[in-house]
């Protein structure tokens, strides 16, 4: 008697077949020359026109409110777009090595404008926080934040500094100095800005590079613990909201009208949205319960009430796949420089976004962080897609990547030049 074997219902083994097809066009896609540039330019260009979206939408009642004009903000958003896309374009194209001879010049000037806001008529204060540079009348001022463009110049500078100093990393001292008293001079700054929150991020990147770079758990721990005492005492000491905070924090149904107000009614946007989200542009809460901030800090509340958790949770991916690119390109980039500020950035990028969504859905106090690319702000926007475009300058030194852009290159040919040889004049010989 003949044994049959089983065979799989006609169905099933289709669907088998075009789940391996799809593993295996993926599988194919990633390992492309030039797939980890477009894992972290596809996600941030995707955020950055999701951003602009939900700037406009989630500011228009403010904008009215303030300025009689519903497009003032994302007017504004738009305007330092342009100026972030040409800061990202120029990144992309300057080769890290170039960019590692200016990382002192991106500490000095960093630690120049962080300054320049103490000088009366040019800094100018917003939330209590002193912490921006002011050109102009009260509405139409131009300001800018110099602690965002910080953020960016501790990694470029801090990368600089660890590798000009690679051979001599495995002793302490040559680890922590200079660039851990430096980094601490630019954090300083923004301590007396009274920006805790930025100060903290600033703190979280200098702790990053420094694992990246493989520094001792003892050193990072005993780092960490200064740290954290020094955030104590400023809360302790500080002005009073910083401990409101952390007591509302605490306490959800304490002062629902004052320090928990707005972390309350992110929670309630969020709620409301569903599944699919209420509709572009109908958030409830915009219309005053966000206060101030629908279009800054809470605009993933406002994301979460007009698209619905699955708005959010692409949010959650995006942000999960721009990391996914950015340690790729750490592990590939071949020089040293490129693997830590690639490290250094993605770990600004991400910690920033962490820490921001932590604060929405209330499992943080409020510390006044922006969702990187998609809340309003002109500063952050710009030091942002200028560290995505330093990420694809390192994919673009990726050995493969090199080669295939050397390759495409031969393929197209030497650029012909252009030539005219004027009325009555012949060419030299």
């Amino acid at each position: 008697m003949a044994v049959q074997t089983p065979t799989k219902p006609v169905g099933e083994a289709e669907r088998t077949a075009s789940r391996a097809s799809v593993t295996d066009q993926a599988a194919g896609w990633l390992s492309h020359p030039m797939a980890d540039m477009a894992l972290v330019a596809v996600p941030t260009a995707i955020l950055v026109g999701l951003g602009v979206l939900m700037v406009w939408s989630a500011s228009t009642v403010v904008a009215q409110k303030q300025f009689d004009n519903a497009f003032f903000f994302v007017q504004r958003h738009l305007a330092f777009l342009v100026v972030a896309v040409i800061a990202g374009i120029l990144m992309a194209r300057m080769p890290p090595a170039r960019l590692r001879q200016l990382g002192w010049l991106f500490y000095f000037l960093a630690a120049l404008t962080l300054c320049l806001t103490f000088v009366p008529g040019l800094g100018h204060g917003v939330g209590g926080n002193n912490n921006w540079l002011a050109i102009g009348g009260a509405d139409s001022m131009i300001r800018f934040q110099p602690a965002e463009t910080a953020k960016l110049a501790l990694v470029v500078w801090g990368a600089a500094v660890l590798t000009n100093k690679r051979a001599l990393l495995h002793e302490p001292k040559h680890l922590l100095v200079p660039f851990v008293p430096f980094s601490l001079g630019l954090i300083a700054l923004v301590v007396l800005q009274h920006d805790l929150g930025t100060a903290m991020i600033m703190g979280a990147i200098m702790l990053a590079v420094l694992w990246c770079v493989g520094a001792p758990w003892r050193v990072l721990g005993s780092i960490f613990a200064l740290a954290a005492g020094g955030v104590g005492l400023l809360i302790l000491t500080g002005h009073q909201s910083r401990l409101a905070r952390i007591f509302g924090f605490f306490d959800p149904t304490a002062d629902l009208t004052g320090i928990n107000h707005q972390p309350m009614q992110a929670l309630y946007g969020l709620a409301s949205g569903g599944w699919l989200g209420m509709g572009l542009g109908r958030s409830r809460q915009k219309w005053g319960s966000l206060a101030q901030a629908p279009h800054t800090d809470y605009v993933l509340a406002v994301i979460g009430e007009e698209l619905g958790l699955i708005g959010t949770l692409a949010v959650l991916v995006l942000f999960v796949l721009l990391a996914w690119g950015g340690i790729r390109i750490a592990l590939r980039t071949p020089s040293f420089f490129g693997r830590l500020v690639a490290s250094g950035i993605t770990a600004w990028l991400l910690l920033q976004a962490l820490i921001n969504i932590m604060v929405v859905l209330r499992m943080l106090p409020v510390l006044g962080v922006p969702l990187p690319f998609l809340s309003y702000g002109g500063s952050a926007m710009v030091a942002n897609v200028a560290a995505i475009g330093i990420l694809v300058a390192c994919a673009r030194e990726e050995p493969d990547a090199a080669a295939w852009l050397k390759s495409r290159a031969a393929a197209r040919g030497p650029r012909r030049r252009l030539s005219m040889v004027l009325p009555g004049r012949r060419r030299a010989k």
